[in-house]
């Protein structure tokens, strides 16, 4: 995000229409925007035979995975549930990577009946896996690089500590297990973590997997996982990914050269390709006023933005209805019964009982993490796709809150 520029339209529409027609709050996304994040990579990375797989988790709206598979990538899926969407959205089952953490044996029973490409997390698994399934079916190895990288220590997943793949030292246990069951191990995998600056902490996780590779004779691919920042505000700095492509891409190269033959390279973003494309606009309900603060209390909270909450995330905020009012300094909350500020001390139009504000970078982790606490009903989804705004999720009623409730007789 360079210079301030607050969006009062997107592709010629207005916000303030779909706000109009569709009620709020309401998340709209830039269909294009998503699509250019997409060529973006695409273009960083063309010296080598690049897979994009989204992180179905960031956005799993089923519209916004077919403009995925508009694009000609691939999906990668945490659970069974994201696994049938991907399918619902068209996408066949060599077009997933299924990347469980802790999951029932039974989920990857039912994974690998649906035919993706399944990634092993832990020797247990490994164990399981192996009994089950000998050398018949393909699968790729989770490794946790002990890296620590990120932007907070909850999206901090490769380092020794974290719960995610098998830690490098475990290689050599790794290598028994795969000879005890002749496991068919055809990817190597990991994923450091989220909001990733330096091209540096991509090599090092590459060299990682270089070198553990070279005990796989069998592989097709290297996934190097996700974590490309995005700015949050002005003069944040995000990734350079022509810079990060173009040296990965070099190292990757090299690497096939000594291994012998050409892989393929994956990559799994999901914030990276949605969050600047996402904006929550909501309505100020109340503007109340304190001897130290001015509060601004909108009709939503961290039941439909937990991030500012969770990750301490930054989200910009800025005033639709008035863009040109005299800039005050305010406080954003939320209307849920817990303490949920999403802005502090921020300087926004002056705000008015009524006005819409919206919430920028609210694409990745926004609606995917949205819930019914305090038994508030989720809002609409609306995507902007070729100059033209489309609902894609209806706002909830309250029905859906008791629909799959068993009601006694008391």
């Amino acid at each position: 995000m360079s210079a301030v520029q607050n969006p009062q339209e997107l592709q010629g529409v207005s916000l303030q229409s779909i706000a109009e027609a569709h009620g709020n709050p309401v998340y709209v996304y830039d269909g294009e925007k998503i699509m250019s994040q997409i060529k973006s990579l695409q273009s960083a990375f063309s010296k080598v035979p690049l897979r994009i797989k989204y992180a179905t988790k960031a956005l799993s709206n089923i519209n916004v995975l077919k403009l995925v598979k508009k694009a000609g990538e691939g999906v990668d899926a945490v659970s069974v549930e994201e696994i049938k969407l991907c399918m619902e959205a068209g996408f066949t089952s060599n077009e997933i990577m299924y990347t469980p953490s802790g999951v029932h044996f039974s989920e990857i029973e039912e994974a690998v009946a649906m035919g993706v490409m399944v990634n092993l997390d832990s020797i247990s698994l490994m164990e399981d896996f192996g009994a089950a399934f000998g050398d018949s079916v393909p699968a790729c190895i989770r490794i946790n690089p002990h890296i620590m990288a990120g932007g907070n220590a909850k999206i901090s997943v490769g380092h020794s500590q974290s719960k995610f793949g098998v830690s490098i030292e475990q290689l050599q246990e790794i290598l028994e297990v795969v000879k005890k069951y002749k496991l068919k191990i055809v990817g190597l995998h990991i994923h450091t973590g989220s909001d990733i600056l330096d091209a540096e902490i991509f090599l090092r996780g590459g060299n990682v997997l270089f070198e553990a590779a070279m005990n796989f004779p069998d592989l097709k691919f290297l996934d190097c996982g996700g974590g490309f920042k995005v700015a949050y505000k002005a003069g944040d700095p995000a990734t350079d990914v022509e810079e990060v492509g173009a040296k990965v891409s070099e190292a990757f190269n090299t690497f096939c050269e000594r291994y012998g033959r050409k892989l393929e390279l994956w990559l799994e973003p999901g914030k990276f390709l949605v969050s600047e494309a996402g904006y929550l606009v909501v309505e100020a309900n109340v503007v109340k006023k304190t001897p130290e603060i001015t509060f601004v209390g909108v009709n939503t909270g961290l039941n439909h933005l937990i991030r500012p909450m969770m990750y301490d995330a930054y989200h910009d905020v800025y005033n639709l209805s008035n863009p040109s009012g005299e800039v005050k300094n305010y406080h954003v909350v939320g209307y849920i019964c817990e303490t949920d500020t999403f802005a502090k001390d921020r300087q926004i139009a002056e705000v008015r009982k009524g006005d819409l504000l919206v919430f920028r970078n609210a694409g990745a982790y926004g609606f995917s993490m949205a819930s019914n606490y305090n038994s508030r009903v989720r809002p609409a989804e609306v995507l902007v796709w070729e100059g033209k705004a489309h609902l894609i999720r209806r706002r909830e009623e309250f029905a859906a809150l008791l629909k799959d409730q068993v009601i006694l007789d008391i």
